[in-house]
């Protein structure tokens, strides 16, 4: 069971093994793009390339899809960013239960963003757990933990991908050792949980007076995609990628103090940070070089909070 990228690369994993993979359960088609072309999850994708049936059930708590589960008589489940809550009969059907690849170090950051949350924490390592799934949220007994670590170059985007190999990797360690018969469960702390809510546009507009370094994880968090923003001249601008600097500057936060070797220069509220990728609106995404060539930012212009 699973939806995106995150889980396509578990699937595939999977594929190289000698177990039977009965079926794939993903969700439904979604519109995407300017003409809302209907388009399929990766999981499908691959799963249709590989000749594995796929499921797409608009629900998991109805007699259809008791049916379909009795019809696949599936001994293990295994769970990667499918979207949506297993319902308890679901959870009770396989001999080997249902198990879940997540994308931290639990009990921290359960929920739905843990890997954009954790790089916009400023955390310096994260990873991946394998669990028993229950009724909770990310709260079944935890089976393995593979830490990584989080650079400070890290985006969104290069941690999704490192994760979605480690969870792969995990995923067929968590099988064996299922399969052995010897598995281990440790409980979960929840004294020490962390929640990961979904990523808000609010989460993404920039307050220039807080810290270089706060506003760069934010970033990053964000890159790329949804994309942090701020306005400039009454336009919004999209931050792609940022870098921290030695600079100081006694303007005031939001100001542009430089524009040199072609990066925008900006004053926070502890220091200056550098920006060298925006996206500005109505355009494509581009080198902060290229945005100052066009003149569309001078040394003195303030980005603001509010358009």
């Amino acid at each position: 069971m699973g939806t995106p990228d995150f889980a396509k690369v578990c699937f595939e994993s999977l594929l190289t093994t000698d177990n039977e993979i009965v079926g794939v359960i993903t969700q439904p088609d979604k519109p995407k793009g300017r003409g809302y072309t209907l388009m399929p999850p990766p999981v499908k994708v691959s799963a249709l390339e590989h000749n594995i049936p796929v499921y797409q059930p608009a629900t998991l708590k109805d007699d259809a899809f008791a049916t379909l589960l009795n019809e696949l008589s599936p001994e293990l489940i295994a769970v990667v960013a499918f979207g949506k809550i297993l319902p308890k009969n679901v959870l009770d059907y396989p001999k080997y239960g249902c198990i879940n690849v997540h994308g931290s170090l639990l009990p921290k950051y359960r929920g739905a963003a843990p890997i954009q949350r954790a790089i916009i924490d400023g955390e310096k390592t994260t990873g991946i757990t394998t669990m028993y799934m229950e009724e909770g949220l990310d709260t079944g007994d935890m089976i393995e933990m593979y830490e990584i670590a989080i650079r400070d170059d890290d985006n969104f985007e290069t941690m999704h991908d490192k994760l979605a190999d480690l969870g792969a990797y995990a995923l067929l360690s968590t099988i064996k050792v299922i399969e052995s018969g010897n598995v281990k469960r440790y409980k979960q702390d929840d004294s020490k949980s962390t929640y990961a809510k979904k990523i808000e546009k609010e989460d993404c507009l920039v307050d220039f007076t807080k810290s270089a370094s706060d506003i760069h994880n934010q970033i990053r968090g964000t890159s790329p995609f949804p994309l942090s923003f701020a306005f400039l001249n009454g336009k919004m601008i999209k931050l792609v990628s940022s870098f921290l600097t030695e600079k100081k500057s006694e303007k005031a936060p939001g100001t542009v103090v430089s524009l040199e070797k072609g990066n925008i220069y900006v004053a926070t509220g502890d220091g200056v940070i550098g920006i060298d990728g925006v996206l500005p609106e109505g355009k494509g995404r581009m080198k902060s070089a290229d945005f100052i060539n066009g003149r569309k930012i001078a040394e003195g212009d303030v980005f603001t909070s509010v358009k």
